[in-house]
């Protein structure tokens, strides 16, 4: 297991479990078959900017610290760069295609990607085009939709059969 995806693992565990020292997250790993020293295990948890709190049951306990680049982004701030910087919208099947601006996508991809909309599995930014995965039961002519509203696009931009 590499250093990203033990930290991965950690973060998971103390989403979901009450763990208040390194010694039971070196155990639970383990107990899963991953070797750790308790040294790399505090390290692991000092990068991932951990903190230990009392919950609302008064245990101790060892949490990621509240990143504000980590919450989502108001949907205002995916407009207002939508509106500035998307070209085209179009999609076929559970796929988006979103263009701007030669060097510009990865901004909206940021913005997408923070605003954190349902039905958006992911997005992966080129230099001038944003290829974003919608859920299956979202779509992609949906989200499509939903990208051209807010960019401003309106209807203007419809995807056509032909492509």
């Amino acid at each position: 297991m590499t250093k990203t995806q033990r930290q991965h693992r950690i973060s998971e565990l103390l989403e979901h479990e009450v763990i208040s020292t390194a010694a039971q997250v070196v155990n639970r790993l383990q107990s899963e078959g991953v070797s750790a020293t308790q040294a790399t295990v505090t390290r692991d948890l000092q990068e991932l900017g951990t903190i230990k709190v009392r919950d609302e049951h008064g245990a101790r306990r060892i949490v990621l610290a509240a990143s504000p680049k980590l919450a989502p982004a108001p949907l205002d701030h995916l407009r207002r760069m939508m509106g500035e910087w998307v070209i085209s919208v179009e999609s076929s099947g559970n796929l988006v295609v979103v263009r701007t601006p030669p060097g510009c996508a990865h901004v909206v991809a940021s913005a997408l990607d923070r605003s954190a909309l349902e039905g958006v599995l992911g997005s992966v930014a080129g230099d001038d085009t944003i290829l974003v995965i919608a859920t299956e039961a979202r779509g992609g002519a949906a989200l499509s939709k939903e990208f051209r509203d807010l960019s401003g696009l309106g209807e203007l931009n419809e995807v056509r059969s032909d492509r």
